[in-house]
């Protein structure tokens, strides 16, 4: 069983020698590294060529290919098509990889006759406000769910014969949902999932609010494009289904603001609304936000997180009827 390690860069001059470290201190060893910059600015290719150098007569298993202005899903299509081997292990610059990630998350393709397999992710972040980022951006370890859970792309391993089923990532998706929708069009080809949740890698949250929203607004531009309505395991606890939610939710809030003006009573009804609005996260992470500082963040995590996601949402629909 041949491994590929497939990566994507751009302007990660800070964050992919620690990506590249981890790689080559696993427990085992990937067979070849491929690397596919879309055309960094920075010192990106020149920290890889760097890491690479370092390897001296090992050097050829770290491979690095430069797409200039390609998206997201067009270089990890290069990099698997490029790649040798019949597994492909992948995770994101900005990611460290637990030294046992590739072991662990292998490891079902020979014990279980795995088509894909979802490893974890560990959100990392030492102030309250990236503790109350982090789970609205990913998932919390005590939210896993072994039968559901679908992979990302910062801790992820498929056969490639899967990922020519189903005609690689989607090339027309800008800048996000490219994994969500691969998981889908594998589920809907009978994939056999594994997901291991010891499978892990660190990846830390944004440090700042801004940059926070800015992902809320890429992921839901990215997962409007994706188009998925109804999910084979999610049902309708799809990522479009949920954002339209926040549209109703805000719809209804504005209706009674309007007519609080005629009738006090749904000016009551509206204030106890948002009341509501900024306890239900505090109470709804209680045993995952612990930190008190951290849960006064998580009302303004909510209201931002969903400005940022109507507006992706919006952007989204607007380009795909373009």
């Amino acid at each position: 069983m041949k491994i590929s390690f497939v990566a994507t860069v751009f302007n990660e001059e800070k964050t992919v020698t620690a990506l590249l470290d981890s790689i080559f201190k696993q427990t085992r060893l990937p067979d070849e590294v491929v690397i596919v910059d879309g055309g960094s600015r920075d010192l990106t290719v020149a920290k890889i060529k760097n890491e690479k150098l370092k390897m001296k007569n090992d050097n050829e298993k770290l491979k690095i290919f430069i797409k200039p202005k390609s998206t997201i899903a067009q270089g990890r299509n290069y990099g698997i098509e490029k790649a040798t081997g019949d597994i492909i292990v992948m995770s994101d610059a900005g990611c460290v990889l637990q030294r046992d990630w590739l072991e662990k998350i292998t490891e079902p393709f020979i014990k279980e006759n795995a088509d894909i397999v979802a490893g974890f992710y560990r959100m990392i972040g030492s102030t309250p406000l990236q503790k109350a980022l982090s789970v609205f951006l990913g998932i919390p370890r005590e939210r896993f769910d072994q039968n559901k859970f679908l992979p990302s792309a910062r801790s992820i391993a498929f056969k490639k014969t899967l990922w020519k089923k189903i005609g690689g990532f989607n090339e027309k998706l800008e800048r996000a949902g490219e994994d969500t929708q691969f998981n889908y069009e594998a589920l809907k080809l009978g994939a056999k999932f594994v997901r291991v949740k010891d499978a892990l890698v660190d990846w830390e949250v944004p440090k700042n609010l801004w940059e926070g929203l800015r992902k809320f607004y890429i992921y839901a531009k990215g997962d409007v494009q994706a188009g998925i309505w109804w999910h084979p395991t999610q049902r309708i606890s799809t990522h479009n289904l949920k954002i339209f939610s926040v549209f109703v939710r805000y719809a209804v809030g504005i209706m009674l603001f309007a007519l609080a003006f005629k009738y006090e009573i749904l000016g009551f009804i509206l204030a106890l609304f948002i009341l509501a609005y900024f306890v239900y996260p505090i109470w709804k992470m209680r045993d995952v936000v612990t930190d008190f500082r951290a849960r006064l963040w998580l009302p303004i995590m909510q209201i931002g997180s969903d400005i940022a996601v109507v507006a992706g949402t919006s952007r989204g629909l607007l380009k795909s009827l373009a």
